[in-house]
């Protein structure tokens, strides 16, 4: 029920209470007095009574002095005859100035139809909101099965377009040729082309995925239905296959026009995969989706456009020609398009006039488009707390780093030991990184806590790969064990610090055995399937395609790999002992060493060349 419908039915009520009152109630400095029939005799005698009003068996008298009395009679005897018999003389009743009056229908109504009606009123009333209720919950039980989809408003202020999205070039122009067919249909009908029946989106999360189906909408000018996934499927069986059709019925009244999924992977798993068998409400769904978007009634004028970031579950009946017709892959952007979507999110922002986006792009390798403005946004929130009014080059780099590994701790107290053993750590790491020919290139060194890390070492390639060398995975391996080897050559022992640097090296060497081929022993090979058990979440099952003898051989691989990086780092840490001393030493004293005084502090260097060999 709607607010308005309410707030008549509290104005009625409160009106009928008030008439209730005002009905039986009046102030009592106008109550006349109440006196029985002899006193009005005994008035009228003495001369007393300037007027009587007879209304009904209602008699009004009015004394000389201004005083208002009351009294009643029988209804079948008149008021002469009344006061006749109680020995009134007919020249008394003359100067008592007697007045018969009809009884008038208002009084009539207030003072007898209405008391009785108000209780059937309020009972219909009551009634009137009870059989509302009633039927606005079969209405909403009736309209369960509709879709809640959102229909785009191409008039509304905050449209996106193509020109909001950076980067992603070729993902554009597939997506603008969808727009051009909605349309200009002739000139592509001319051809013998059809427009595709389906676009699917595939991305890791946060490349613009959703954005890119938003500037669709800004661009096509038509009706753009939009919904999730997840929005389909309900407890009750046959729901989310009711929501589809009336989805595409509605879509089908308002071609051309595009419908927008996004989540797709909610309802789009492969069918037979989930305990629930076929008969599971979400088959029911998708099997739906399928028929809606090729089945036996043709689908003219209704593009389906659906953004995923598991494209790898999704049933292949989805993906055959007919239904996603298109796909449309999302990369996480280069230093080009990163330096591209900076400077929009950098629109409504004020920055410094001297900030550098260039190097905030080049220090922000593998942040997709959703972090680069959360970036942003950190770095405005960091101004705002120190209540600047700019955003400053200092703010968006420390945002990096908060992003990245979290904020700092700086309230966490270190004990010397602990933050000296921190500083020959990182001095470990960043040394070894910095000699190493195929190793990214040093660009901050820090013993400042973030997040759970008591320190770190950032490197920053030089430039965005999209290959990568068995060399250069050798030198990480190296750079890795860097702080665990310049813990044990400084102080003799090791400390918990090196766990996660253990773990990732031990990880990455036997990727470098198991998925990438690169063991000269066991040649270019692939050991061992990697399948993600559906029903059961997250679950991560290894099927082994080998040997137990093939897994000690891998085994043994990834030990010699370990130890050849382990030598590589011991090497160079026992020979630029002097510089791991000098390094840590700065680090104690200033606590974050930036790119360009950490590489001052290697003026006195001679180059070497230093590689690893495994």
């Amino acid at each position: 029920m709607k607010p308005l419908s309410k707030n008549v039915i509290v104005a009625i009520l409160a009106i009928l209470v008030i008439s209730i009152i005002f009905s039986n109630y009046t102030f009592k400095n106008d109550k006349p007095e109440d006196v029985n029939l002899a006193k009005v005799v005994e008035e009228i005698q003495n001369g007393k009574i300037k007027s009587i009003d007879i209304e009904g068996a209602d008699i009004k008298i009015v004394l000389n002095d201004g005083t208002k009395q009351t009294t009643r009679k029988e209804a079948i005897v008149s008021l002469p005859e009344a006061l006749i018999n109680y020995g009134v003389t007919a020249e008394q009743l003359r100067n008592a100035n007697i007045t018969v009056k009809d009884r008038s229908a208002r009084s009539y109504f207030v003072g007898v139809i209405l008391p009785s009606l108000l209780p059937l009123l309020l009972l219909i009333i009551v009634f009137w909101f009870m059989l509302r209720q009633m039927q606005g919950a079969n209405s909403k039980a009736m309209q369960f099965g509709n879709s809640n989809a959102k229909e785009f408003n191409k008039d509304q202020k905050q449209k996106v377009t193509f020109a909001d999205v950076a980067g992603a070039k070729e993902s554009k122009e597939e997506l603008r040729e969808v727009v051009d067919f909605l349309k200009s249909p002739k000139k592509f009908s001319d051809l013998g082309a059809k427009i595709p029946k389906g676009v699917l989106l595939m991305g890791r999360p946060g490349t613009g995925k959703t954005l890119l189906a938003r500037a669709v909408a800004g661009e096509a000018g038509v009706p753009f239905f939009h919904m999730s996934g997840s929005e389909f499927v309900e407890m009750f069986v046959g729901v989310g296959a009711s929501r589809v059709r009336d989805l595409f019925a509605r879509a089908k009244k308002a071609a051309p026009c595009i419908i927008f999924i996004d989540e797709i992977d909610a309802v789009g798993r492969q069918r037979g995969s989930g305990l629930g068998g076929s008969h599971d409400e979400r088959e029911q769904t998708l099997n739906q989706i399928l028929v809606e978007m090729d089945g036996f009634d043709p689908n003219l004028g209704v593009i389906v456009i659906a953004a995923t970031n598991r494209p790898d579950v999704l049933d292949p009946a989805l993906l055959r020609p007919g239904r996603f017709d298109r796909r449309v892959i999302l990369d996480l952007p280069d230093i080009n398009e990163r330096e591209a979507i900076l400077q929009i999110y950098a629109k409504n922002k004020p920055l410094v006039a001297e900030i550098n986006l260039r190097r905030v792009a080049e220090r922000t390798a593998g942040f997709a488009g959703a972090d680069l403005m959360n970036l942003l946004n950190e770095a405005a929130i960091r101004a705002a707390r120190r209540n600047d009014t700019k955003v400053t080059q200092e703010d968006v780099l420390d945002s990096i780093e908060k992003v990245m590994l979290g904020p700092e701790r700086k309230s966490y107290v270190m004990t010397k030991e602990e933050k000296k053993v921190t500083a020959y750590h990182e001095a470990g790491h960043a040394i070894i990184a910095h000699l190493l020919p195929n190793s990214d290139p040093v660009h901050k060194v820090s013993i400042i806590p973030r997040g759970s890390a008591g320190g770190y070492t950032m490197k920053v390639p030089g430039e965005d790969k999209r290959l990568h060398k068995r060399a250069e995975f050798l030198a990480d391996l190296a750079v890795m064990l860097g702080g665990f080897v310049a813990e044990k050559e400084t102080f003799g022992d090791v400390t918990t610090g090196a766990s996660d640097d253990l773990r990732r090296s031990t990880r990455l060497a036997r990727e470098l055995v198991t998925r990438y081929g690169m063991s000269e022993t066991l040649g270019p090979r692939v050991f061992g399937e990697t399948q993600e058990m559906i029903f059961l979440g997250k679950e991560i099952h290894e099927q082994r395609n080998y040997s137990e003898k093939t897994a000690e051989l891998i085994d043994l691989e990834v030990e010699k790999l370990v130890n050849s990086a382990l030598d590589t780092a011991r090497g160079i840490i026992r020979k630029e002992k002097l510089h791991l001393d000098k390094i840590a030493k700065t680090l104690l004293e200033k606590e974050v060493l930036e790119k360009e005084e950490f590489e001052s502090l290697f003026s006195d260097h001679v180059p070497t060349t230093t590689s690893v060999v495994a």
